[in-house]
């Protein structure tokens, strides 16, 4: 393994930086000094933390999953759960982050991009709890499968605006969202969800998602437990950057990171950049490994979970990757919705289809391990939000037989 070198310039490696139209640098700039600026001071810090505890519920817990540790006979199982945080995921650490950066700075208007719609509904909620008027990008694609996020949304006060150009998914929602940017500047402050975009959207996001992983190091701690083995899904990689961050700089734990492997490997079937073909190229305003085909042009991508369904990932994870630090893996779509049935009928559970990626690799990992190890499956939303996918998925028949009475009672 390669020694992980601190990012310069907003670059991790060869990874991150800055690409942007002239337009978007100024603001960028000015994003980046405030953030400098005031995210470190103690009274921002101290509104944080308030928050956080007071409306966002943390710390959330970290669970001992005594029946499936049992069942698979090998690692003692501990779920870190991020789906019991306010608006049901861990994307609401880094929206309150932002929008208190935000609102620092001035700003009253608010954009945001979203692919499963957690992000957009931590947004939403945030604006509505700090008096901010909201506005979420987000593909028709997405918007159809996570309708009830859409509402949820919506009920907040956000105005929810169907993108449709492109695969009208959540590569589409960032394009349409860095437009608006670009457009309105001076009013304007662009939550992004996950650590990814132009320098400082990856740090910004790392900082404020840390309080995952600090939360677990230190629960571990007082019951006197070293975790052997930290799992987590990647999409564009903001909670599983988060869940990593305290643990990066040492040499343990194993760091597993997992990525939508779809229908199975081809073209368009899944969202693998770093355990597939992923390749080096500057997308949406920063370097990375993305999907590409041989003229570098984004290929479309598949996964049955929204959230994770990027062509892209973050650049401290990709350079991470490569240098060993985080192992990468795949979960095809049938193997996250067997973890989300393990995890619902044994623990009482519900992950999201996200984070049931990460389940599915704990499930393969936990009997190969030493049973004195420790596996912490980060849990980074609850499932609720996916009802419209998981009963298609795994209940069809009845699920459309309700469907069609509920439309006879309207």
């Amino acid at each position: 393994m390669q020694a992980v070198k601190e990012p310069r310039g907003g670059f991790f490696g060869p990874y991150g930086g800055r690409y942007v139209a002239e337009v978007l640098r100024w603001p960028l700039d000015r994003l980046e000094e405030a953030f400098k600026d005031i995210a470190g001071c103690p009274d921002f810090q101290a509104e944080f933390t308030r928050l956080l505890t007071d409306y966002v519920g943390r710390p959330t817990p970290l669970v001992f999953a005594q029946n499936a540790t049992r069942i698979l006979d090998g690692a003692q199982i501990y779920i870190k759960l991020e789906g019991l945080a306010n608006t049901g995921a861990h994307k609401i650490n880094n929206a309150l982050g932002q929008g208190l950066l935000a609102k620092r700075m001035g700003k009253k208007r608010i954009i945001a991009e979203t692919g499963a719609g957690q992000h957009g509904v931590a947004v939403a909620a945030v604006c509505a709890k700090l008096g901010l008027r909201c506005r979420v990008y987000m593909g028709e694609v997405d918007m159809l499968r996570q309708k009830p996020n859409v509402f949820w949304m919506q009920q907040y006060g956000a105005e929810v605006v169907p993108v449709l150009a492109g695969a009208k998914t959540l590569k589409d929602a960032v394009n349409e969202a860095f437009r608006d940017w670009a457009t309105y500047p001076e009013e304007t402050f662009y939550i992004l969800g996950s650590a990814l975009g132009p320098s400082p959207y990856p740090d910004m996001v790392r900082q404020f998602q840390s309080v995952i992983g600090k939360e677990v190091q230190a629960r571990l701690a007082q019951q006197g437990l070293s975790p052997s083995v930290l799992v987590a899904c990647a999409g564009g990689g903001s909670n599983a950057i988060g869940f990593f961050s305290p643990f990066i700089a040492a040499a343990l734990p194993r760091l597993v990171a997992v990525e939508a492997g779809g229908r199975g490997k081809g073209r368009g079937n899944n969202a693998v950049r770093m355990s597939g073909e992923g390749l080096t190229g500057v997308v949406q305003g920063y370097k990375s490994k993305f999907l590409l085909d041989e003229d570098g042009q984004v290929l479309p991508t598949y996964s049955v979970s929204a959230g994770l369904d990027y062509p892209g990932i973050g650049p401290q994870l990709a350079a991470l990757g490569e240098s060993g630090r985080i192992e990468f893996t795949s979960a095809m779509d049938s193997e996250a919705l067997e973890a989300l049935k393990f995890f619902a009928k044994n623990e009482g559970i519900l992950f999201a289809l996200e984070s049931a990626h990460a389940g599915a690799a704990a499930i393969r990992l936990a009997p190969g391990l030493p049973k004195d190890a420790v596996l912490v499956v980060n849990m980074s939303g609850r499932g609720d939000k996916d009802l419209f996918i998981t009963a298609r998925e795994l209940d069809r028949e009845n699920w459309k037989s309700f469907l069609k009475e509920e439309i006879q009672r309207i």
